[in-house]
Parts: C-alpha cells; structure tokens; sequence
C-alpha cells in the first residue's frame, strides 16, 4: 500500500492531507487548536498525547502540506523567527493529566459569589461616598463619572476579590493633542476652547494641561474624603512616582486595595499612532474594528519617562474600555460562551497566565526583577495571541493544555525578543529597554522555562 500510494513529492502542489494541522498564517478553519509556529519554520507538532508507531504515510503527507502552507497573514499576525519552538507538554505527562490539572487550577480561581457581593458592597459606598465629593459644586472634577473597567467588569478577575481598578472620567471637554516623543502613547493636553469658566484652568501651566497638577489635587481630595467615610478602616498608600493611579487599601471588615484613576475622555478620531493598531481583522473582523474604533478613548495622568525622570505634563493613551468589550464579546461567532453558545477557553487562558505571573511575583517577592511586570503585559501578550489563533474551534475547551501553552510560548518570545507591542499603538514597545531592563526579562524567562519543563509546580504553591 505504500508503495501504491503517492509520496510527499508527487502530490498536488498546494495539497494538503486533512489531518494535517493548520498554523497562524492559514486561511482555512480549523477544528482542533492551533499551534503557535515561527515564521520561516515548520508547525511543532500540536500539544496532545504521541501516536504510537513509526511515521506513516499521513504524517508525511502532512510534513508535506505544512511545507506548502499558504504565505504568512498580514504583518501584524507575524510571530518573530527568533523564538525556540516550545517543548511540548504532552510528551512530559499525558494529555489527560495535564488537562486535568489546568482544570482544577482554574476551579481554585474561581471567584465565590458570596465573597464577591460581600467584597462589591465595601468597595461600591467607598466610591460612592468618593464620587458625592467629587461632584460637588466646589470640586474641579463636579463633571466626573464613574467608567467600569478592569478585571473584575472584565470578568477575568482571579483567586479573590481582593483588588480593585475604579475609573473615574471627566468628560465635555474638547481638547487636542501633542505628541510627545515617538512612541504615540504619551501627549500633552491642550484644550480647543477655554472658557474662562472652565474649572480645570487652574491646572493649566503655559496652556498645557498639567498631568501631575490634576493628579494631585484629585489625589488630596480623596485623602480628605476617606476621612469622612465611616465604619471603614481605609488609608491612603503612598504614591507611586509616574503612577496614573491612587492607592486605597481597605483594612477593615476586610482587606481590599482598590485603585482610583482619573481619565480624561475624548470622542475626537484615534490618534494616528492606534492607525495600525487593534489588529482584529482575521478574528473579530473588520466591521467590528471600525466599530470599536468609534467608541471614545481615554488620557490618564501617566507621566513618560524623561532620562531618570519623568515628564510630568505627559498623559498616556488608555484603551481600557475597548479592552472590556473585546473581552466580553471575544469570540469570532457573536454567541461564543453565551448560555447557548458554543464555549471556548480564551478567558481560562489569560486567567492561568495572569496567576503564573501572580504567582512567580510570590514566590520571588524579595527579588526586585519582577517589579515591573503586570498583568497588563500578560494581556496584551494574550490578544495578540487571539489574532494570530483567530477561530472559536481553535480554542475548544478540551483544547486547553494546547492553547495555554500557546500563550506561554508566545509571552516567552516576547521576553527573548524585548518586543511586545502595544495592542493599540504598534509604536510602543511595552518591553522596550526603557520600560523593563534585559536583566529583569532574562530571569523572567528562565522562570517560566522551569515552570513549563516541571508541569508548572508554583500553581500548587503559595
């Protein structure tokens, strides 16, 4: 039969065996998941248990079809040639075994009703009582509102309710921007029309709206304001130099750090450096991205780095609201993890990847070279992942142990290459050398390296 049969060499060109795996570049839908591969090189073979025996006749013929795979998507979709292939997870413990384990991962990340509405309950009269006083007629921010963003409206919240990302958005006004340096996150704000009974004014210096002006006084009205909120114990943690945010940490009934962030809305065009950005064609597609691209965007009061310094009139770019929808709607069909839709694992892959970081960040809590690392940067990691492994099939639930380590290969590249682009500003490195040194990338790496080769013994830990 072999011998009858056509070898690798003498099938169709552009053929391709049904079995075999399709990679990120491939336009074709594909049932199971799909591994993160390199451009130039061949697909590692997907992450489930080995078929016993030698090769045969399909394998090679899949060989085949991977060689003749079609060219790479667009650029964005690209994954640096630089990355070693990962090892593969099936072939240190079953496929069964290590599904299971994810699983009951995830099963200890899941969040308790009763402590999220216990938890919810303090944590919504703080605000409450905050945004009473910041409204008030004397207040400079009396136009403010509250925008629910971050992990816990994403629902990707992980372990306990324990932390909290409050927004606060100014909005009315119409401002314009100046870019400040090349990176197209950060800007100075400038107002298009400044009446005289504009009561942020005073925070102007020479025309710019000055960042750390606005950041501290909204800052002192919070510390006068925690005062005054009774059968509470909450302080004020000390600021963080070039932070957006402000710290409230919860001590009583229970222990909640809760961060307050000030935004300023814009419902202008995008600025021209997110033009490339949002690279959601091939997964969410491209009516969905022009959608998307109409909602508002935010400024927070995030100082760039000057040097040593900071730039303290800078704001930066904040996406946090399109992050929210994208989460919430993250599937290619519209009722992916609806209550009669189709599931998928998307949403257990970033919150496995949020706790590996989590988790490390314990373990080597008095090392100082995961300091600068955040969940920030394991989610953006995670939906470029998402526009390279675009199809719901893709990511099957019983693909799980497939998918994760796709995200962990990915995040490692990321760290070897020092490049991991913004989602929305491609012109921002969020691992350049001046946002996290080699040094610091380097032990990550080996961190997650050990992780992945022992079966990931920190999820058991701490």
């Amino acid at each position: 039969r072999r011998k009858s049969a056509p070898g690798p060499q003498e099938r169709p060109q552009g053929a391709r065996s049904k079995k075999a795996p399709l990679c990120a570049g491939d336009t074709e839908p594909l049932g199971a998941a799909t591994c993160v591969c390199l451009e130039g090189e061949k697909p590692s073979a997907p992450l489930r248990a080995p078929v016993p025996g030698g090769g045969s006749r399909c394998e090679e013929d899949a060989e085949s079809a991977r060689e003749q795979r079609s060219a790479p998507g667009p650029k964005e979709l690209r994954i640096p040639r630089s990355l070693v292939p990962a090892p593969n997870l099936a072939r240190r413990e079953s496929a069964d075994g290590a599904y299971i384990k994810l699983r009951a991962v995830l099963e200890k990340l899941k969040l308790r009703r009763q402590e999220i509405t216990s938890a919810a309950e303090i944590v919504n009269g703080v605000v409450d009582c905050l945004l009473r006083r910041l409204q008030s007629c004397e207040s400079a921010f009396k136009g403010i509102s509250q925008l629910r963003t971050g992990s816990y409206y994403e629902r990707v919240k992980i372990s306990a309710p324990n932390e909290f990302d409050i927004m606060f958005k100014l909005d009315g006004y119409r401002i314009q921007l100046e870019e400040y340096g090349d990176s197209g996150a950060f800007y100075f704000v400038k107002f298009r029309r400044n009446p005289n009974g504009n009561p942020l004014n005073q925070f102007l210096e020479k025309e710019v709206l000055s960042a750390s002006k606005v950041l501290t006084k909204f800052r002192t009205i919070i510390k006068e304001e925690i005062k005054n909120i009774k059968d509470i114990d909450i302080v004020l943690e000390r600021k963080k130099r070039g932070s957006p945010a402000v710290t409230l940490l919860i001590r009583k009934p229970k222990e909640i750090s809760v961060d307050v962030i000030l935004a300023l809305e814009s419902k202008s065009s995008w600025p021209v450096s997110t033009q490339e950005g949002l690279p959601i064609h091939n997964w969410l597609g491209t009516k969905v991205r022009t959608e998307l691209r109409r909602q508002p965007y935010y400024l927070v009061p995030k100082n760039a780095k000057e040097g040593n310094d900071f730039q303290e009139e800078t704001w930066r770019l904040s996406f946090s609201n399109i992050e929210k929808d994208i989460l919430n709607n993250h599937g290619k069909s519209k009722t992916c993890c609806e209550n009669n839709g189709v599931k998928c694992c998307r949403k257990s892959c970033l919150k496995l990847m949020k706790y590996l970081l989590e988790q490390l960040k314990k373990k080597f809590e008095n090392r100082k070279e995961l300091n600068k690392f955040c969940s920030y940067h394991v989610k953006t990691a995670f939906f470029h992942v998402c526009a390279l492994v675009p199809n719901d099939s893709q990511w099957h639930p019983e693909n799980l142990v497939e998918c994760f380590d796709n995200c962990v290969t990915y995040f490692l590249q990321c760290l070897r290459t020092e490049q991991l682009r913004h989602y929305f500003i491609p012109g921002f490195n969020l691992f350049s050398p001046d946002e996290v040194n080699k040094i610091s990338k380097e032990f990550l790496s080996r961190q997650i390296e050990y992780e992945r080769n022992n079966g990931f013994p920190v999820f058991g830990e701490f």
